[in-house]
């Protein structure tokens, strides 16, 4: 196999900007995409491209000249799509979350075992230059023992209220990506949960039994400590740092902004706001994973971010959820 013949499964923001960057890498050829709806597609110069656009997803899964599928569609739609991708013996790429449903992604990843196919999850902050290299510091012994790791992820503006609807919440929806980077960063597993969380921003949240803030503390099974803050709305941008403190150091990755120029005069010191949508923020972390992915299969190479990653993530989510809910600290083994 020279290439991997991909086909992707729903064709929202995310499907189209992966469609974008398989169609410029050379170790994809993209086949088809599918979507419930295909007419917002026919005008967009880059998918002239495809071959096949259909409304019918089982077109991609029972093709047998396609390797591996991307799966961009509603969460709700994942663990039937996986099933069967896996099934036909094509590798997967998922977005996040795998489900909304812990026990069905566990039921899932025995399919994926038991079939053998590569999986990923789109956790594209792992391939983000910047973090990649504060995880390769920490993993190096740079900073010593961590003892803390702080991750502060904000969106610069709250989402629709009809995407909240259908979100899941915050913490499968938003905070996920931090779940899974903190225990990138740790290398550990986590013991308990303890979430503080708020409706600040607008009352659609509370309305749809969700929060916009959030204050998040974990601890390691070595008792280091995490502490996540979310927010829903940064009225200066798309708010992405962390830091991790160990014995011998720290390390830190501050905002990305467009420049990095500081202007100073007697009146005042400026710089750049935060870039402020995450398709800037983390484009090449978009292109590196899809090319992490493509060498996983074309080298028979582990995946960096696994399925099992992404059954921890949305285990911690779970547990989030009942710490806000219940006002407690919740025990992740109560819930394995």
């Amino acid at each position: 196999m020279s290439k991997v013949v991909v086909g992707i499964i729903g064709a929202g923001r995310i499907g189209k900007l992966h469609a974008k960057n398989i169609l410029l890498s050379e170790h994809y050829q993209l086949k088809a995409i599918s979507d419930v709806d295909t007419n917002h597609l026919s005008d967009i110069d880059y998918l002239k491209a495809v071959p096949i656009i259909t409304e019918n997803a089982d077109d991609i899964l029972n093709d047998p000249e396609i390797d591996a599928v991307f799966i961009c569609s509603s969460t709700d739609t994942h663990i039937d799509f996986i099933t069967k991708a896996a099934r036909n013996h094509k590798h997967i790429f998922c977005e996040k979350p795998i489900s909304f449903d812990i026990e069905k992604t566990k039921e899932t990843l025995q399919v994926i075992k038991q079939t053998g196919v590569k999986f990923q999850v789109g956790f594209n902050r792992r391939f983000d230059t910047h973090f990649k290299k504060a995880h390769d510091v920490v993993r190096n012994g740079d900073i010593g023992t961590p003892h803390v790791i702080k991750i502060t992820s904000r969106d610069p503006e709250a989402p629709p209220e009809e995407y909240i609807k259908r979100s899941g919440g915050l913490f499968i929806d938003m905070a996920i990506h931090d779940f899974d980077m903190i225990c990138y960063l740790s290398g550990q597993d986590v013991k308990n949960i303890t979430v503080k969380a708020s409706s600040l921003v607008n009352d659609c949240f509370s309305r749809n039994d969700d929060v916009d803030t959030a204050i998040i503390t974990l601890t390691f099974a070595d008792d280091s400590l995490g502490v996540i803050d979310n927010s829903r709305q940064a009225v200066y941008g798309y708010d992405q740092r962390i830091e991790v403190f160990g014995n011998n150091g720290m390390v830190q990755v501050e905002n990305q902004k467009p420049t990095n120029v500081k202007v100073s005069t007697n009146a005042s010191v400026t710089e750049d706001k935060p870039m402020y949508f995450f398709l800037e923020r983390y484009n090449k972390g978009y292109i590196a994973e899809i090319h992490d992915f493509a060498q996983s299969i074309l080298e028979d190479k582990p995946v960096v971010a696994k399925f099992e990653d992404g059954l921890q993530a949305e285990l911690l989510a779970k547990a989030a959820k009942i710490s806000w809910k219940e006002n407690r600290t919740v025990e992740l083994s109560e819930l394995q």
